[in-house]
C-alpha cells in the first residue's frame, strides 16, 4: 500500500496534488502532525484535513508526533481521519489512547522511533491495527534511512505472525526506490512515500505516482 506523505508535497498546490495522487490510485494519505515539543518541528493541523477531505475518499492516516496525543484524537477524528497512530514514547497511557481511537471507529496505530524496542507492544497488540516503524528519527523530511531498522521490520513481522493477529506494518522515513524492495522483503506492507520516491524534484507528480505504483507491483 502506498501512502503519500503530504508534508513533502507542494503546499501551494495541495488540493491539486491530492487530486492527482487520487487519480494515480494511491491507497491512503499520510499526515504528519508535529507540535514542536515531541519533535523539533511544526506541521499541519485539522483544518488541512477538513480542506482536503472533499477531494478524495481514500483513508486519511494521521501520525501524531505530539506530547499528550490523547488530547487530539477527537479533533482529528472530527476533521476526517480514518487512521490515527500515536507514539509509544509519548507521555500517555498507551492502551487507553489506542482504545479511544477505536472507540471513534478508526484504525489505531502505534508509532515507534528507531531505537524503541518491540517489547513495548507486548500488552497492547490486541488494540492495534497497524504499527508505524520509523526508519529515520522523526521530525524532518530528507533524512538518511537507518539500515538497522530492516532487522526490526523482520522481527516485527515474525512477532505479528506468531500472535496470529491482523496487524499491518507501516514504514516511514526515506522510503526510497532503493529501500522499497528491502522493506517489503522484510515484511512491510504500508509505505509512507515522500521526497525520495514520490515528491521528487524535476519529476511530474503524475509520472512519479505512476512509476511508483508500477515499481511496487513488479
Amino acid at each position: 500500500m502506498i501512502g503519500p506523505s503530504l508534508m513533502c508535497a507542494d503546499l501551494g498546490r495541495l488540493i491539486e496534488s491530492v487530486q492527482i495522487l487520487n487519480q494515480g490510485n494511491v491507497d491512503f494519505f499520510h499526515f504528519d502532525i508535529m507540535d514542536g515539543s515531541f519533535v523539533p518541528n511544526f506541521s499541519m493541523g485539522p483544518d488541512m484535513l477538513k480542506t482536503l477531505r472533499p477531494h478524495t475518499s481514500k483513508p486519511f492516516d494521521v501520525h501524531l508526533m505530539v506530547e499528550e496525543p490523547e488530547r487530539f484524537i477527537d479533533m482529528f477524528a472530527d476533521a476526517g481521519a480514518n487512521m490515527i497512530s500515536v507514539h509509544a514514547e509519548s507521555k500517555i497511557h498507551l492502551q487507553r489512547v489506542l482504545q479511544s481511537i477505536r472507540d471513534r471507529n478508526l484504525q489505531a496505530g502505534i508509532a515507534l522511533n528507531p531505537s524503541t524496542p518491540l517489547c513495548i507492544l507486548d500488552y497492547v497488540m490486541d488494540t492495534v491495527d497497524y504499527v508505524c516503524l520509523m526508519t529515520v528519527n522523526p521530525g524532518f523530511a530528507g533524512q538518511k534511512f537507518i539500515p538497522s531498522t530492516l532487522g526490526k521490520i523482520a522481527d516485527l513481522r515474525q512477532k505479528i505472525n506468531a500472535s496470529n493477529m491482523d496487524i499491518s506494518i507501516q514504514v516511514d522515513g526515506n522510503i526510497s526506490l532503493a529501500a522499497i524492495p528491502q522493506v517489503m522483503e522484510k515484511g512491510a506492507d504500508m509505505l509512507v512515500c515522500g521526497t525520495s520516491s514520490l515528491f521528487m524534484r524535476g519529476v511530474r507528480l503524475e509520472q512519479a505516482v505512476a512509476d511508483l505504483r508500477e515499481y511496487c507491483h513488479k
